[in-house]
């Protein structure tokens, strides 16, 4: 249950993150040159490029989760055939020492 609510926090700090660095990106705050000059086809284009620049965001925020989620997966898969390889090793080396101490034929 901790993983759960652990990652939800970990999500919302992201979400948190993401959008104040938004705002340092030109043409997502108020005071933009359109809004100064008055003229209303420069706030057109503005916008749509405001637009299209938050797809790519967040698709690049999208890409990055899945990656870091997919990289995760393997470094655990890795991990764990580490732990299985090592736990075989034991055993093995253990019937090898009974077998030399006569204790098993």
């Amino acid at each position: 249950m901790t993983e759960i609510s652990g990652r939800g926090s970990s999500l919302r700090n992201l979400l948190f993150i993401s959008l104040i660095s938004l705002q340092f990106i030109p043409g997502f705050s108020n005071d933009s040159p359109s809004t100064k000059n008055g003229t209303k086809a420069d706030a057109k284009s503005t916008s749509s490029s405001t637009g299209s620049t938050v797809v790519i965001i967040c698709l690049v925020l999208v890409a990055f989760v899945l990656l870091s989620f997919f990289l995760f997966k393997l470094w655990q898969r890795k991990k764990r055939e580490e732990q299985y390889a090592r736990l075989l090793k034991l055993f093995e080396e253990d019937d090898e020492l009974e077998l030399e101490l006569g204790l098993r034929d």
